[in-house]
């Protein structure tokens, strides 16, 4: 495996500026990182695949190591078909821990030759989720302090449209 290709795996429903700083922490230690947006049944997505894939793409243009695919089924098997010796994991509270830890350790068990990274986002980010990102957007709050320009008005479209 390689240990300079790491994965970064998520539903990211929607990016957020807590995943973006995890991805930029990461970018500054791998080679290459791979955002792996998850085709996730057991999550109803409010963004398509398609949808969220470009979301990823506009919000990290800049980071020049950073590629954008899309994966189903076991991390650890679509990690070493990338050959990524890493899978990145935010952490976002000691809450988070726990579920991230018991992963971390099935995945091991699965794959030992795959290390798990954990990387906390900056302490200004580090209570923003998805869910909480979606329920805000739902009730047409200022997401301005949560996710990145493109992805509010998104959020917007996405939330006037179910209304109408």
């Amino acid at each position: 495996m390689n240990k300079k290709t790491a994965i970064y795996p998520g539903t990211f429903d929607p990016v957020t500026f807590g995943h973006i700083d995890v991805l930029e922490r990461a970018a500054k230690i791998f080679d290459k990182v791979i955002i792996s947006v998850a085709k996730s049944s057991s999550k109803d997505a409010l963004f398509s695949i398609k949808e969220r894939t470009e979301l990823i793409k506009k919000v990290t243009v800049k980071l020049k190591n950073v590629e954008i695919d899309v994966f189903e089924g076991l991390l650890v098997k679509y990690a070493v078909k990338k050959n990524a010796g890493v899978i990145i994991r935010g952490l976002r509270a000691i809450s988070d821990f726990e579920f991230e830890f018991q992963m971390a350790l099935t995945n091991r068990k699965i794959s030992p030759e795959i290390e798990t990274i954990f990387l906390m986002p900056n302490e200004k980010y580090s209570y923003i989720s998805s869910t909480l990102v979606k329920e805000i957007g739902a009730y047409g709050g200022n997401l301005s302090s949560f996710v990145p320009k493109i992805v509010s008005e998104k959020l917007k479209e996405k939330f006037k449209k179910k209304r109408l």
